[in-house]
């Protein structure tokens, strides 16, 4: 017995040793064949569908409950009491509380629709012209447009319940774009709503305009994530009309009307496709006016639409049309994203349009099949025509974008300055004769600079690399056609060019006051040496790339550098090396007023003004730092006189000039709502200082009242820095200026004490007139003054 389970063992061992040594010889076959079995199993149950078994539930018929009725109540004396809201309602819907409530659902409709289906009669439509004009040409046509409207409208009105309000011409040199193209403009009266329509007059230009201001910040907007998608679609509507001249652009590819399809563009992404009106263009030498009366009666149409129904409704043939907008909602050119769109959003043509294709792709197999079906014998069918046409128009290829010249000579910008007298030299920068300068020439007195920092009016030179500013300021005398911007994007200049023309164009102007009676003789000669540059003349002078190479070539050849900025470029402030004098125009002391007085580009504006406060505060022991403040009153003198001590205080520069606005005269500053009534009297400057004043020595600021020049209505404040024994020294000693440099660089370790000037002279300081004494005071007509 023994033996057997012996041998039964041995059996067994050998049984698993050949187990053993057929698993190790096959192991990694058998794992591989294994785990590639419960692979596909896996993969084939995860792509099957699953079948879900649907319970079936007995049909059920619902027998709608016949109504109760309900007794009236009897009150005391006899007569009904009337039933309670949830009575009249149980009885109105005659269905009894019991049973389940039925819902029932709708698409919602558009904002459109709604108000077509029921329109408000107590809504009013308030008409925006919009337009931009250089040689105001459009300014005409679009005072001319509102005024037509206002009379074809008006014959309307009584047939309708809307009531126009007359149309309203805003010219987009002059307007804050945040007004009106971030969201609607809010009405002043909550309880009459208004809904406003914007037109559109958009003259083409190849320079540098206010057109292209506007297209920038319709495109920011656009793509400012802290927007909304549409924050103009409160609109009522839009529509845009476009001027042109094919003699330069021959066709719209090539650019006529190109930045009119711009504005439509983007007013389309901004009012969520609200085109009332398709896109008109029109030749200014050939066909101007029949193609703005064809579109002034599509617009007056559309107008009277939204007076009966309330809204828009679908439009009028070709609007919204993707030959007119690309397909804005379809493509993604400008937005390098997706866009997803509700369907409700795309009209009916498109999107039936783009079903039928997919369903003509999506319906080949099963043509193919019924036509196999249908064929009889071996008789081949006929290839089946598959229309693969893409409906969206191609991507045209942009052509590499040149850069522009600022002021091109055959721009309207250069006739405009050139007929303001100004001398354009190169593509940037200009050149113009001061009236101080003429005026100095005849001893008929100076700048306010001469009485304050000793500066030889007819010696002075005042340019600008730069004609371009950031700012559209409401009292800026150059009307409005200075080219404007926020970076620079122009042909750069070198300095030593405009250096030589700008000399050049200032000499010619003095030669040509030769033959002006009075001119005296030695000032004459005196006038042929330039000694200072007053970098003011217009637009940003800091805004200039190699602004610091044409500072240098001033002070090579001893002219002094008394240089301008508007605070809202600190970049190239704090990049700034030696300057004789800097000014920073100071015009509000808060962010609100310095908006609507200055009306910067900037959306930053105030934060950049800030931080250009603060460079001036660390260069005031560099530089001879000076705030000049432009009083207009109406705008910046009412209630404002702790704002400045404010900005004083963080700034500490080292004198502040106070000056009354000069008003230019021009439609531009009407069209701003400037007048001669902004124009402060001396009296109202004089006692804006002394508050100024009593404010910044209530603060513990040494500054006190140094000099003044009335006849420029114009004060300085200056630090005590600049007070020596009693007596003011705000002159400047530029013979010790040039030294300073020379000898210890544009970097150097010196201070504006080093080269502070003699004594203030007794007729410059405060209470005495700053009237020059060697000169003769006149009148308007030339007559002599005497001295009372």
């Amino acid at each position: 017995m023994a033996s057997n389970e012996t041998k039964m063992d041995d059996s067994g061992l050998k049984s698993l040793g050949d187990f053993l040594e057929f698993w190790h010889i096959h192991r990694e076959v058998i794992v591989i064949v294994v785990v590639s079995f419960f692979s596909m199993s896996w993969v084939l149950y995860s792509t099957l569908p699953t079948r879900r078994t649907v319970k079936k539930v007995p049909k059920r018929t619902i027998v709608a409950a016949k109504p109760v009725p309900i007794k009236p109540v009897v009150t005391s004396d006899g007569k009904p009491e009337a039933p309670s809201e949830a009575q009249s309602e149980a009885q109105s819907s005659g269905i009894t509380a019991r049973g389940p409530r039925r819902i029932k659902g709708e698409l919602r409709k558009p904002e459109a629709t709604r108000r077509a289906s029921d329109p408000d009669s107590s809504r009013r439509t308030q008409i925006l012209v919009f337009y931009s004009s250089l040689t105001t040409t459009t300014e005409k046509i679009a005072t001319d447009l509102a005024r037509n409207l206002d009379a074809s409208l008006k014959k309307d009105t009584t047939e309708h319940k809307n009531i126009f309000f007359s149309p309203t011409t805003l010219d987009l040199a002059e307007i804050d774009y945040d007004n009106y193209f971030i969201s609607p403009p809010k009405t002043t009266d909550s309880a009459i709503p208004i809904d406003y329509f914007y037109l559109f007059l958009i003259p083409s230009y190849n320079i540098d305009t206010t057109n292209d201001n506007l297209l920038e910040h319709l495109q920011e907007t656009h793509h400012d994530f802290r927007i909304d998608t549409a924050p103009l679609s409160g609109l009522l509507g839009y529509s845009v009309f476009g001027l042109g001249d094919r003699e330069g652009w021959p066709t719209e590819e090539e650019g006529f009307c190109f930045q009119a399809k711009e504005v439509d563009k983007w007013m389309a992404k901004l009012t969520g496709r609200k085109r009332a009106y398709p896109l008109g263009m029109g030749d200014k030498k050939q066909d101007l006016a029949s193609r703005l009366g064809e579109w002034i009666e599509g617009v007056v149409d559309v107008l009277i639409l939204a007076a009966t129904t309330g809204s828009l409704g679908e439009g009028v043939p070709g609007s919204g049309d993707a030959d007119e907008s690309d397909f804005e909602y379809a493509s993604g050119d400008d937005d390098d994203s997706e866009i997803l769109v509700e369907e409700s959003a795309v009209p009916k043509n498109k999107a039936n349009k783009r079903k039928a294709n997919i369903d003509d792709v999506e319906d080949i197999g099963r043509i193919m099949k019924s036509n196999q079906a249908d064929s009889d014998g071996p008789k081949e069918s006929a290839p089946i025509a598959v229309d693969f046409t893409t409906y969206n128009k191609p991507k045209a290829r942009k052509a590499p974008q040149t850069v522009k010249e600022m002021v091109p000579k055959t721009s309207p910008t250069y006739t405009a300055l050139t007929k303001q007298g100004y001398s354009i030299v190169g593509s940037h920068s200009g050149v113009k004769i001061c009236r101080w300068t003429k005026s100095a020439l005849r001893g008929r007195g100076s700048c306010y600079k001469y009485s304050f920092y000793g500066i030889a009016s007819h010696q002075c030179m005042e340019t600008t690399p730069s004609l371009s500013c950031s700012n559209k300021c409401v009292f800026c005398w150059r009307h409005g056609t200075n080219p404007v911007g926020t970076t620079w994007r122009w042909v750069v200049d070198p300095p030593e060019m405009i250096f030589t023309g700008v000399k050049a164009g200032h000499y010619q102007k003095i030669k040509m006051m030769r033959g002006v009676p009075g001119v005296r003789a030695e000032r004459f000669a005196e006038a042929m040496r330039i000694r200072h540059c007053a970098l003011s003349l217009v637009g940003e002078p800091i805004f200039y790339p190699h602004i610091n190479e044409f500072l240098a070539m001033l002070h090579a050849e001893r002219i002094s550098s008394f240089l301008v900025c508007n605070a809202q470029h600190p970049d190239q402030l704090a990049a700034l090396r030696a300057v004789t004098q800097l000014y920073v125009s100071i015009d509000a002391s808060n962010r609100e007023s310095l908006r609507k007085i200055d009306r910067p580009l900037h959306r930053d504006f105030w934060e950049r003004f800030q931080r250009c406060l603060d460079i001036l505060r660390e260069k005031r022991f560099k530089h001879r730092t000076v705030f000049r403040l432009t009083l207009v009153k109406g705008f910046n003198v009412d209630d404002e006189v702790d704002g400045y001590a404010d900005l004083v205080e963080r700034g500490l520069p080292c004198f502040v000039e106070i000056k009354g606005v000069t008003y230019c005269g021009t439609s531009t500053s009407a069209g701003a709502g400037l007048s001669m009534a902004n124009v402060p009297f001396y009296a109202e400057v004089t006692e804006f200082v002394t508050a100024l004043d009593r404010k910044l020595k209530e603060r513990g600021l040494d500054y006190g009242i140094a000099a003044e020049h009335a006849h420029s209505c114009c004060v300085l404040i200056a630090s005590g820095r600049f007070r020596v024994d009693g007596k003011w020294h705000t002159r400047i000693d530029y013979q010790r200026f040039f030294e300073l440099l020379e000898e210890r660089g544009a970097d150097g370790d010196w201070k504006p004490e080093d080269y502070m000037g003699p004594e203030t002279p007794e007729w410059a300081t405060w209470g005495n007139g700053g009237f020059d004494p060697r000169d003769e005071r006149v009148d308007r007509k030339g007559r002599k003054i005497e001295a009372s």
